[in-house]
């Protein structure tokens, strides 16, 4: 299957479908379902320092057979390691248990604290070859006018909850402007029947020949974003993947532009998000 690839703002291409690895747990599981997006003809791949998988990440993607050009791996920074020196170490810390010489994406995981201390050590990764591309996630219309003014270089992506219930038109609009792509996470707000089982998603996708979950993937690969929908079962990951031979109509764009509900399932403006997160849990504990 041929995925499509986007240009982000620097430059560097990447495939609008990926592979998400969040919640999978670092038992083999993780291995094995890379193994199996990858076998499948998914060429990228995203984790996270918090997902505390990406030893097997790595290990998958190095023992794939497949020329490391050829995939794209995004991480993500943690909280525990923002400011410069931290974030220096942090790159390290993921390069090595990845056993790869680079990444080609990595993240601002979380926005806040010292970010423009930890975007500094990312620029410098990214120069010395560290890292090809850097960006952020969870950024509001608030948190970017907070950091985005304090940084050198913007962003090349924000990645953030996105589905057909909650389509994040006000940060949209400053991304667009900035020319900084929108990477959707939740795009099947986490498996949630009310949403799949709408009944305009459902008219839609009976139209196609769809399911609803192929439907709401491909609105959203419309709508410009990337995507990387997780399954650790063979047949659902296939599935996902069989998006990219129909297209909807203007008339069925503007219908499911139309659920949205201006709400998510995460806040990151609300009171005492950062604290919880920063004390969720130690990301070294394994190091």
């Amino acid at each position: 299957m041929n995925i499509p690839t986007i240009q982000l703002n620097d430059g560097v291409s990447i495939p609008v479908y990926g592979f998400g690895t969040f919640q999978i747990p670092a038992d083999g599981s993780t291995y094995r379902a890379v193994r199996e997006a990858l076998d499948l003809g998914i060429r990228h791949i995203d984790t996270a320092v918090a997902y505390f998988n990406e030893r097997e990440v790595g290990q998958a993607i190095r023992e794939s057979g497949i020329d490391r050009s050829e995939v794209f791996l995004t991480s993500k920074l943690w909280l525990q390691d923002y400011g410069y020196e931290a974030a220096k170490k942090g790159i390290d810390t993921s390069l090595r248990k990845l056993g790869l010489d680079y990444m080609d994406l990595y993240l601002i995981h979380q926005p806040y604290g010292d970010v423009p201390g930890a975007w500094k050590a990312m620029e410098e990764a990214r120069q010395a070859g560290k890292i090809r591309s850097i960006g952020v996630s969870n950024m509001t219309p608030k948190i970017w006018n907070q950091f985005i003014p304090q940084l050198d270089t913007l962003p090349s992506v924000n990645q953030i909850e996105f589905s057909p219930y909650y389509q994040q038109r006000e940060i949209r609009k400053i991304m667009d402007a900035a020319g900084v792509r929108l990477e959707a996470w939740g795009p099947l707000d986490h498996g949630d029947q009310k949403m799949l089982s709408d009944p305009l998603i459902q008219q839609i996708a009976d139209k196609h020949g769809k399911t609803p979950a192929q439907t709401i993937l491909r609105f959203i690969v419309q709508e410009g974003c990337i995507i990387f929908p997780k399954s650790v079962k063979r047949e659902r990951m296939q599935s996902n993947m069989e998006i990219f031979d129909f297209a909807l109509s203007d008339d069925e764009m503007d219908k499911m532009r139309a659920l949205d509900t201006g709400k998510g399932t995460h806040d990151p403006d609300a009171p005492g998000v950062a604290e919880m997160l920063i004390n969720a849990f130690d990301v070294h504990a394994d190091d």
